[in-house]
């Protein structure tokens, strides 16, 4: 087996430092994610006085291809990868274990879940104890709680990377092609076995998370930059065809729900567009108010992402009760309304992040806590027990209340104390919260 692990310029497994041009990246992404959820959030208020929501996005078919380039899904997903992946074997290196690894990466991303659950829950109750519909309670608990899939979603790629990480290193294409293959298998039977395409919460995550364990072994990083293009168009020319011959719909905003096929696809063509905008990333993000805002934006990226459409959710809905103008959703009015929609939410995330962003902050490294494998196991169960309910029956206050007391026993299990005192500063990225 050829040695591997020198490969790449930047994202190499032994890189001791971030790269810059993962973090900006994510910063793009997170940015892409904000905008386009505040031209899909559109709440109606109707003359019998219940609320309705549409998303405005998945109703516009001109605007399909265009939500090619805002689902930036895979995107995150590769370069999780890619930070996972190197984290994972800096660990390993070291003498950490798998179970510190799914403790810290537990941890790092349920603290500030369970803030979030917490906050809902106080406010959807004080909804339903002033008399708000029951009806409206549940839109705005099913609404606020959208990006908890993407956490779910999330951790299970991410807890599978000691697993997966082994796997690649004996056999990196033969590991990609069977996750693939399970996509295509679970694809084809969702329609006989509806249930069983969640499974793809799964199958498509990692398969996407494998193609950043690719890049960050510079499979992609050696290749010419013809070779590059060459590959996404490849990839856009295939989706095209999936899409064109009706296998799959155009509208990635109903892939993404559940994912399948065209999700793995559209990373891989996200993937070589990263690569080929690395000359132009790197030097960006080492302008020093670039790297700044980075490392501002990366301390506060979960939390940001998190509370951005709860708040979002909150907003248009007072706005409805509101005495203001409210244009009928797509109309020119609407589509001139958001610019202002997204400057108040920026608002609104500032006051948020500076409160409830440290909870992303790592208070001891990875191998200063020992982590029982049967500890980190029980922490795992409890976390995903509200998350397997709320992806087979959807999202309540009920659950959000159950998730809450989860997620707090999951943070109680995982506390430790440390071994050593020492603690490793570091330059913080905008993959902090979610790398």
């Amino acid at each position: 087996m050829p040695d591997i692990s020198a490969r790449g310029t930047g994202t190499g497994a032994d890189a001791a430092r971030r790269d810059p041009a993962i973090d900006l990246v994510r910063f793009i992404c997170l940015v892409l994610v904000v905008v386009g959820h505040s031209m899909m959030v559109s709440p109606v208020l109707h003359p019998d006085g219940t609320v309705t929501t549409e998303n405005t996005l998945a109703l516009q078919d001109w605007f399909e291809p265009i939500i090619w380039i805002f689902m930036v899904m895979p995107l995150f997903f590769v370069t999780g990868g890619i930070t996972g992946l190197q984290s994972w074997r800096r660990l390993k290196a070291g003498g950490g274990t798998a179970a510190q690894f799914i403790r810290a990466r537990l941890l790092r991303l349920v603290r500030p879940a369970t803030a979030l659950l917490a906050a809902m829950v106080a406010g959807l109750s004080v909804a339903a104890v002033l008399g708000v519909d029951p009806q409206v309670v549940q839109l705005m608990a099913t609404g606020a709680g959208m990006p908890l899939w993407f956490l779910a979603a999330y951790l299970a790629a991410q807890l599978n990377i000691p697993v997966l990480a082994a796997l690649h290193a004996r056999a990196p294409w033969l590991v990609l092609g069977v996750l693939t293959a399970l996509v295509v298998a679970v694809d084809c039977l969702r329609g006989a076995l509806p249930d069983l395409a969640n499974a793809n919460l799964v199958f498509v995550w990692c398969a996407v998370q494998q193609l950043g364990f690719l890049a960050a072994d510079g499979y992609f990083s050696g290749l010419s930059r013809s070779g590059l293009l060459g590959i996404a168009v490849a990839a856009n020319l295939l989706l095209g065809l999936l899409t064109g011959l009706g296998l799959y719909r155009g509208n990635m905003l109903v892939n993404l729900n559940p994912p399948n096929l065209t999700l793995v696809i559209l990373g891989i063509a996200q993937l070589a567009v990263m690569e080929l905008g690395r000359p132009v990333l790197a030097p960006l993000a080492g302008i020093p108010w670039i790297g700044r805002l980075l490392a501002l934006a990366g301390a506060r990226s979960l939390t940001v992402y998190l509370w951005h459409l709860p708040l979002l959710g909150a907003m248009s809905g007072l706005l409805l009760l509101a005495p203001v103008p409210k244009p009928g959703s797509g109309t020119a009015e609407w589509w001139w309304s958001r610019p202002l929609v997204v400057l108040a939410l920026v608002l609104l995330l500032l006051p948020v992040a500076a409160a409830f962003g440290r909870l992303e902050e790592r208070t001891t490294a990875m191998r200063a806590v020992r982590c029982r494998p049967a500890v980190a196991g029980a922490a795992v169960v409890v976390v995903f027990i509200p998350v397997a309910d709320a992806a087979l029956n959807g999202l309540s206050l009920g659950l959000l209340a159950a998730g809450t007391a989860c997620f707090s026993v999951a943070v109680l299990l995982l506390s430790g104390r440390p071994q050593r005192a020492r603690r490793k500063r570091g330059r913080k990225g905008i993959a902090s919260g979610v790398k």
